[in-house]
C-alpha cells in the first residue's frame, strides 16, 4: 500500500466508525474499556496525591494521629483504584481477545450478504486478504481503533488530573522575603513553562508521529512478505503435501523464497528503516521531553526553595506535571498514529461498503402444489466482469418442471455458465431469463434462490455433524434427514456412523470425527439437495472425478429418487444423461443442439455426434 495523506478529521471520523462497527460484535467491550481507561488514568495521581500529602506532614508539623490518618487512607484508595484496576483491565484484554475473533464476524457477514457476482471476483478475495495480511503484520486496521480509544480517553483524563493537581504550582506565591526570587510570582514564568511545555511536547509529539508515518510506507512489502510466510511458513505440517515434497524436493522451492523475502529481516526495508530515520525520529521524540522534565525540576525546586510551598508540594506537582507532560506528548503522538492507521482501516471499509447492485424484486415466488414452473431464456449473453469474450451468447431455450434436462459439452463451453445465469447468481448484460412469464430479477431475491437445489462440481461439505451439513441446520427433521441420505445412496454408510446423524465429520474440531471419501461426500451433498427439496435439482458435474460408468450410475440413479422435480444434468460426457428428456449441447457460449440423444445422435454433422464418437470410440479401445 502506497502512503497516502489523509486529513486528521477523516482519520478520526474512520476510527470513529470502527468503534461502532466493533461494538456491534461485543457491545461489552466499549463501557469496560471505558470505565479500564477512567481508573488507569487516575492511579497515578491518586498515588502522587497522598505520597505528597504523608511527606508534607512528615517534613512539616509530624502529628501522628493526622500522619496515620493520610496513611490509611492512601493505604485505602490507592488499594481500592489499584484492585479496581487489575480487575477492569483483566476484563477488558479478556473482552480484547474475545473481539479480535468477533471482528472477523464483520467480514464473514459480509461475505454471507455480498452479491455472489462480488465474491466470485478475485478483486474481492484480494482486498480481503491485504486486510487480514496487514492485520497479522502489524494489527493495522480495524483492531487499532480499541488501543487508540483507550489512549485517548486515559491521556484526556491524565491531562485533566494533572491540570488539577498542578494549579498550586502556579497559584502558590514565593514571600517576599525570597529576594531575588519573588520574581517567580510574575505571570510570565507560567506563560514560560506552558510554552516551553507544549513546544517541547509539540515538537517531541511530531516527531514520533514522523516515525509512525514510516509504517504507512512499508505496506506493500510487509503484506507480501506476510503472505509469504502465510504461504510457506506451515507447509512442512500440511499433512496432504507431505508426499508431493518430499518426491520432489519442494523444500529447496520454500526455501528459496525465505532467502529472498527479507520483508521483517533487519536488511528488508522494514529493519532499515527502524535502525535509521524511523528509529532517530522515535528516539529524539522521546529524548526530548526530558528536557522539559528538567525545567520543571528546576522552576518547582526554585519555588519550594523561595518558600511557596513544601517538601510534600515539590513530590505532588513534580510527578503531576510530568506525568502531564507524557499525557500531552501521547496525545500529539497519536495523531500521527491515527493517520497512519487510516490508509490501512480505509481497505478494511472499501470491503465492507462494497454495494449490493443486483436488483433484488419484489415479487413472491409462487408456491405451487403443481409444481408447474416453466424457465425461459430469451437471447441471453454474458461475460464476466473484466473479461472481453462472451461466455454466453444469445442463448434462447426453454423448459418445464417435471422434465429432465442435460447440459452437455466440451470445457469451457457454457455450461456452468448457464447455471448460475439460471439460479441468479449472476444477471445476464443481453436478454432475459423467465421465470412463468416474469422476468426473474422481479421476484424477491431469496423466494427465488429457494427454488433451486443444486450440487456444484466443487461443492464443499462443513466439518460439523452428517445431519447439520445435510440440513444446513442445527434443528432438523431426523426422518427426513435419513430418507434424503437413504435415497443419495449413503444408508449403508449411515449404518456403520457411530453416532448416527449426530456423527461428526472430518476431524477439524475433534479427534473422533469421521472422515468421508469423495463419492461418500457426493451422496451426502445429493442429499442436501434432496433435504431442500426444491422444484429444480440441479447436479453441476459433482462426479466429474469418477470414471464414466460410476457417473452414468450416480445420474441414473438420482433420475429416479428425483421425482416430480426437473433435474437438469451438466456433464461433458455425453453417455451419463442419454436418458434425458432432452439435451441441449453447448459449444463456445451458444446452444447449437437441442433434442433427445435418439435425434441429436442420428444428425451426423452435427456437434453432438461428433463428440459421442470421440468418446465412445476411446472408452471403446480403453476396453479392448
Amino acid at each position: 500500500m502506497k502512503e497516502k495523506s489523509i486529513s486528521l478529521k477523516n482519520a478520526f471520523l474512520l476510527h470513529i466508525r470502527a468503534m461502532r462497527e466493533l461494538h456491534k460484535v461485543t457491545p461489552e467491550y466499549l463501557p469496560t474499556a471505558t470505565g479500564t481507561a477512567f481508573v488507569e488514568a487516575l492511579v497515578p495521581y491518586v498515588t502522587v496525591y497522598f505520597s505528597a500529602r504523608i511527606l508534607e506532614e512528615l517534613a512539616l508539623l509530624r502529628r501522628e494521629d493526622v500522619l496515620w490518618n493520610w496513611v490509611i487512607a492512601g493505604l485505602f484508595w490507592i488499594g481500592i483504584f489499584t484492585i479496581l484496576n487489575a480487575i477492569l483491565k483483566q476484563q477488558e484484554e479478556m473482552l480484547l481477545d474475545d473481539l479480535w475473533g468477533r471482528k472477523d464476524m464483520l467480514f464473514s457477514q459480509k461475505l454471507f450478504d455480498m452479491d455472489f457476482a462480488d465474491i466470485d471476483k478475485q478483486e474481492t478475495h484480494d482486498l480481503r486478504a491485504q486486510v487480514k495480511q496487514a492485520e497479522n503484520w502489524s494489527g493495522w486496521g480495524l483492531m487499532r481503533a480499541p488501543m487508540y480509544y483507550v489512549k485517548t480517553l486515559k491521556n484526556a483524563i491524565g491531562i485533566v488530573s494533572g491540570m488539577i493537581l498542578t494549579i498550586g504550582l502556579f497559584t502558590a506565591k514565593v514571600p517576599d522575603a525570597a529576594g531575588d526570587l519573588v520574581v517567580l510570582n510574575h505571570p510570565i514564568f507560567i506563560f514560560i513553562l506552558f510554552a516551553i511545555m507544549l513546544l517541547i511536547n509539540f515538537v517531541a509529539g511530531s516527531l514520533a508521529a514522523k516515525a509512525a508515518a514510516y509504517w504507512g510506507s512499508v505496506g506493500d512489502d510487509a503484506t507480501f512478505g506476510n503472505r509469504l510466510f502465510g504461504a510457506f511458513g506451515f507447509i512442512g505440517r500440511t499433512g496432504a503435501r507431505g508426499a508431493d515434497i518430499r518426491m520432489y524436493n519442494q523444500q529447496e522451492l520454500v526455501s528459496a523464497y525465505w532467502k529472498k523475502n527479507s520483508a521483517f529481516g533487519v536488511d528488508g526495508k522494514i529493519g532499515s528503516l527502524a535502525s535509521g530515520p524511523m528509529g532517530l525520529y522515535a528516539s529524539l521524540g522521546v529524548g526530548i521531553t526530558t528536557v522539559f522534565t528538567g525545567f520543571i525540576y528546576v522552576f518547582t525546586c526554585l519555588k519550594a526553595w523561595g518558600g511557596a510551598f513544601d517538601v510534600g508540594s515539590v513530590t505532588q506537582y513534580v510527578g503531576a506535571v510530568t506525568a502531564l507532560s507524557s499525557n500531552i506528548f501521547a496525545i500529539i503522538e497519536l495523531k500521527g498514529e491515527l493517520k497512519t492507521n487510516a490508509s490501512y482501516m480505509e481497505r478494511a471499509f472499501e470491503f465492507l461498503d462494497i454495494p449490493n447492485s443486483m436488483y433484488q424484486g419484489s415479487l413472491t415466488t409462487e408456491k405451487r402444489s403443481d409444481r408447474q414452473y416453466e424457465v425461459e431464456f430469451k437471447n441471453v449473453s454474458f461475460k464476466y466482469p473484466g473479461a472481453e469474450n462472451w461466455a454466453l451468447k444469445n442463448v434462447s431455450m426453454k423448459f418445464k418442471v417435471g422434465s429432465r434436462l442435460a447440459i452437455v459439452g466440451e470445457n469451457g463451453s457454457g455450461k456452468t455458465t448457464f447455471i448460475k445465469l439460471l439460479c441468479r447468481l449472476y444477471d445476464p448484460q443481453e436478454g432475459q431469463i423467465l421465470l412463468n412469464g416474469i422476468d426473474i430479477r422481479k421476484y424477491n431475491y431469496r423466494d427465488y434462490m429457494d427454488i433451486f437445489s443444486i450440487v456444484f462440481q466443487d461443492f464443499q461439505l462443513l466439518s460439523q455433524p452428517l445431519g447439520t451439513n445435510v440440513a444446513g441446520s442445527n434443528t432438523y427433521d431426523k426422518d427426513k434427514v435419513a430418507k434424503a441420505l437413504v435415497d443419495a445412496g449413503f444408508g449403508d454408510r449411515l449404518a456403520t456412523m457411530p453416532q448416527g446423524l449426530d456423527t461428526q465429520l472430518y476431524k477439524e474440531f475433534t479427534e473422533n470425527g469421521v472422515e468421508v471419501s469423495g463419492g461418500e461426500a457426493q451422496k451426502i451433498a445429493i442429499a442436501r439437495a434432496l433435504y431442500k427439496d426444491a422444484p429444480f435439482i440441479i447436479l453441476d458435474e459433482p462426479t466429474a472425478a469418477l470414471d464414466p460408468i460410476a457417473e452414468a450410475e450416480i445420474y441414473s440413479k438420482f433420475n429416479d429418487i428425483s421425482g416430480d422435480k426437473t433435474a437438469i444434468y451438466i456433464s461433458h460426457r455425453l453417455s451419463s444423461c442419454k436418458f434425458c428428456d432432452e439435451i441441449a449441447v453447448f459449444h463456445d457460449g451458444t446452444v447449437i443442439q437441442m433434442g433427445s440423444h435418439e435425434m441429436l445422435i442420428s444428425d451426423e454433422n452435427g456437434k453432438y455426434h461428433e463428440l459421442w464418437q470421440v468418446q465412445a470410440q476411446y472408452y471403446t479401445e480403453s476396453v479392448a
